[in-house]
C-alpha cells in the first residue's frame, strides 16, 4: 500500500484556515503592516494549529539574508564551549536571529568547509572562536558583507570584532601568582598546541612571566584527545614518577587538572604545602570535588553575551560611535585550597 507524499503548507493555507488574505497572513506572520489584534490573534492560531513554518528562504531573496547566526566553535567535548553558545542564545533570544553552530575539531580545513557551507546560507553575521584561520577563511569572512566576531581570544589582530580575553595575559598572572606562593620547580601539562592556539599563548605568556623570575619550567608533558580526570591522573603520576622534586603542577585546563589532584589526593600528598596545582577555564561542575582547584575564569558566557550584542546592534544599524567592537575582559585568578596565598 503506497501513500501520498505529503506537500508543504503555504500560505493559502493558513488564509483558508484563518479566513483573511493571503496578503494578511503574509503581514502576521513577517509582523510588518498594520493588522488588527484580532486579526492577528485568528492568524497566528490558525498556523499553530497547522503546524505551518514560514519559508525564510524565500524571504530572504529580496534581502539577500536569512535571520542565522552562524556559531563556529571548535568542539562540543569542551566543556568550555555549552556555556559560550548559553551567553549568545541569551542575547538573541527575542530578536529575530537564530544561532546555528557549526563544530571544527580544532582543523583548519574542517573550519574552511564549515564556514563555507554555513555562509552560503547567508547568514546575518558570523560569531567565530579564535583568530587564527586559514587564508581562504578569512578570505570568506572579509568578503562575506556581514558583521563578524571572533570570540575568545584578543591576542591579534580581528577581521572586524572581537571579544574574549588576552591568553597571554592569564598565562602571565597564573605565574605570577604561582611564584609569588613561593614555588619554584614547576611542571606544566596541557594539549598539544599547534592548533590550539589559545592554550598556546597562554603557554607563552606563562613562561615568560617565570623567565623574568629566573625560573624555568622543570618538566612538561603535552597530550592529544579530549580532556579527562583518567587524563590528568595518568600524566600527573608519569610527571612526578620522573620529576620527583617538584613542587607545582600548572595544567592547561580544569578537566586534567582535576584529575591530577584526585591523584595526590589519593597518594596522601599534602596539598598546597607539598605541592601546589592550578588549571584554567573555572569550570562550575568542578566545584564539587573535595578540593577546590585554583583556576582562573576565562569569562565564557560574558564572552558569548557580548559577541552576540554586537550582532544584535550591528542588525538594528545602530552608528559605529556607539558599539564596542574589540571587547577584552579581565579574568580573575580563584586560588581555591591548591594555591597558597602570600
Amino acid at each position: 500500500m503506497s501513500t501520498e507524499p505529503k506537500r508543504p503548507l503555504t500560505l493559502r493555507d493558513v488564509s483558508e484556515a484563518s479566513g483573511v488574505s493571503e496578503m494578511t497572513v503574509s503581514r502576521v506572520l513577517r509582523n510588518r503592516g498594520e493588522v488588527s489584534d484580532k486579526t492577528r490573534v485568528r492568524v497566528l492560531a490558525a498556523a499553530k494549529e497547522l503546524g505551518y513554518v514560514p519559508n525564510k528562504i524565500a524571504g530572504a531573496l529580496a534581502s539577500n539574508r536569512v535571520n542565522l547566526v552562524a556559531v563556529i566553535i571548535p568542539s562540543f567535548k569542551n566543556m568550555v564551549f555549552p556555556e559560550v553558545l548559553t551567553g549568545i542564545n541569551e542575547v538573541l533570544e527575542g530578536t529575530g536571529l537564530q544561532p546555528v553552530v557549526g563544530v571544527t575539531d580544532y582543523l583548519p580545513e574542517k573550519e574552511e568547509k564549515v564556514l563555507y557551507e554555513m555562509l552560503s546560507w547567508r547568514p546575518s553575521g558570523v560569531i567565530i572562536a579564535g583568530l587564527e584561520h586559514s587564508e581562504a577563511s578569512i578570505a570568506m569572512l572579509k568578503s562575506a558583507g556581514i558583521p563578524v566576531v571572533e570570540i575568545m581570544d584578543t591576542d591579534g589582530k580581528p577581521v572586524d570584532a572581537m571579544v574574549g580575553i588576552s591568553h597571554r595575559r592569564a598565562g602571565r598572572e597564573m605565574a605570577r601568582a604561582i611564584v609569588k606562593a613561593g614555588y619554584r620547580h614547576i611542571g606544566f601539562m596541557g594539549t598539544k598546541m599547534p592548533l590550539d592556539h589559545r592554550a598556546r599563548k597562554r603557554f607563552e605568556g606563562f613562561t615568560e612571566a617565570l623567565a623574568k623570575d629566573g625560573i624555568e619550567i622543570d618538566d612538561r608533558e603535552f597530550y592529544s584527545g579530549g580532556s579527562a580526570l583518567a587524563k590528568g591522573r595518568e600524566m600527573t603520576k608519569a610527571m612526578l614518577d620522573r620529576s620527583p622534586d617538584l613542587d607545582f603542577l600548572y595544567y592547561s585546563n580544569d578537566m586534567i587538572g582535576a584529575g591530577g589532584l584526585l591523584y595526590l589526593l589519593d597518594q596522601g600528598i599534602d596539598i598546597p604545602g607539598r605541592i601546589g596545582l592550578a588549571g584554567f577555564n573555572g569550570v562550575e561542575l568542578l566545584q564539587g570535588l573535595p578540593r577546590q582547584l585554583a583556576t582562573m575564569d576565562a569569562c565564557r558566557l560574558e564572552i558569548g553575551r557580548r559577541a552576540a550584542g554586537i550582532i544584535a546592534a550591528r542588525q538594528q544599524d545602530k552608528p559605529a560611535r556607539e558599539m564596542e567592537n574589540q571587547i577584552i575582559l579581565t579574568p580573575t585568578i580563584s586560588f581555591g585550597d591548591t594555591l597558597k596565598r602570600r
